[in-house]
């Protein structure tokens, strides 16, 4: 059965399909009467608009794409959750792709939202990502950018971050005034930002400290298996050092893996080894014992990099100057039973 047409209301309304497209926009110069029975009509027939002969007309999809490293964690799902809350209040439908950590796969799917002439694209970036000549490709077709979380900071465009280093310190810092001294850092991939970031923050609150840097208590987590790094990790960490006392890591997942083989080996958290993880998910409320945390505003992160991008779009489409935002959310200790 073919969809409903304007041509098709207006043949049975007897009227030209100027008017009909008139009345259903409320323009004034349609009487009343004829309002009616065209919206009438309308929902009798079930008519939905052709979208995308709308788009051709205006050049504009009202749609934005979303690349995120990887749609299973939670942090992500909280994010995708603000933007897609933020998008509707301003109509606008939302792509989300996933790169899963590669550099390749992040170049697709940028391409395929191009082709898919979104008017705006959100995207954290992959742990491999370490040149971004795509993206300024991308930034060049005047389509606007905006990063969240994984940024790049040599990129000119609009970004929406936490302060990954002080949260870091944060954490760090903690742990060294409830007395723990000997702290090992299970880290993420060297390239990505938040990676090299946490770590400059674990580094600067030992010294800040009094306590000396010690490469050999930085463990890489590397496997694109976060449970599994910290698994593998905790016990080579048992085989090299017994005498650290605790762990501050990348992520919850990475400390929940840890966790797992503490747990295994009769190793008592945190009498015998702290461990503070990182982003509060909810799984760290649940596990045993209880995890720390820093909490990261991953649902807010979401709506406010929605709401700048918009922004920049229909600035944009009404040649109105904008500049480049820098927005930095805050983030929150949450103590629990691990530390």
């Amino acid at each position: 059965m073919k969809p409903v047409t304007l041509k098709d209301i207006a043949r049975k309304l007897n009227i030209s399909t100027s008017t009909v497209s008139k009345a259903l926009k409320g323009y004034s110069d349609v009487s009343k009467t004829t309002r009616t029975a065209v919206t009438e009509l309308v929902e009798k027939m079930n008519y939905i608009p052709n979208s995308v002969a709308v788009n051709l007309r205006t050049q504009h999809t009202k749609t934005i794409g979303v690349i995120i490293p990887n749609i299973v964690h939670q942090f992500f799902s909280k994010v995708i959750t603000g933007i897609i809350e933020e998008a509707e209040k301003s109509g606008y439908f939302v792509i989300t792709v996933q790169s899963n950590e590669k550099l390749e796969s992040e170049k697709r799917q940028l391409k395929l939202l191009q082709q898919r002439r979104v008017d705006g694209i959100l995207i954290s970036l992959s742990n491999e990502t370490y040149r971004f000549d795509h993206i300024e490709s991308v930034l060049r077709s005047k389509i606007p950018i905006v990063m969240f979380d994984k940024i790049s900071k040599t990129v000119n465009c609009s970004k929406v971050v936490i302060n990954d280093q002080l949260a870091a310190y944060n954490a760090v810092s903690y742990l060294i005034k409830k007395g723990y001294k000997r702290i090992a850092h299970f880290r993420g991939d060297l390239i990505p930002q938040i990676s090299i970031d946490r770590f400059l923050g674990y580094k600067k609150a030992l010294l800040d400290h009094g306590i000396a840097f010690d490469a050999s208590l930085v463990y890489v987590c590397d496997k694109n298996d976060d449970f599994l790094d910290g698994y593998s990790n905790a016990k080579k960490l048992l085989n090299n050092h017994n005498d650290v006392d605790a762990v501050f890591t990348i992520t919850d997942v990475v400390a929940a893996g840890l966790i797992k083989y503490l747990n295994d080996n009769s190793i008592k958290i945190p009498e015998e080894m702290a461990v503070f993880g990182f982003s509060d998910w909810f799984m760290s409320s649940v596990i045993t014992p209880t995890l720390s945390s820093v909490k990261q505003p991953n649902f807010e992160m979401g709506r406010l990099a929605a709401n700048i991008l918009i922004s920049e779009i229909e600035n944009q489409n009404k040649d109105i100057p904008f500049s480049f935002q820098n927005a930095v959310l805050p983030t929150e200790l949450i103590i629990r039973k691990s530390t």
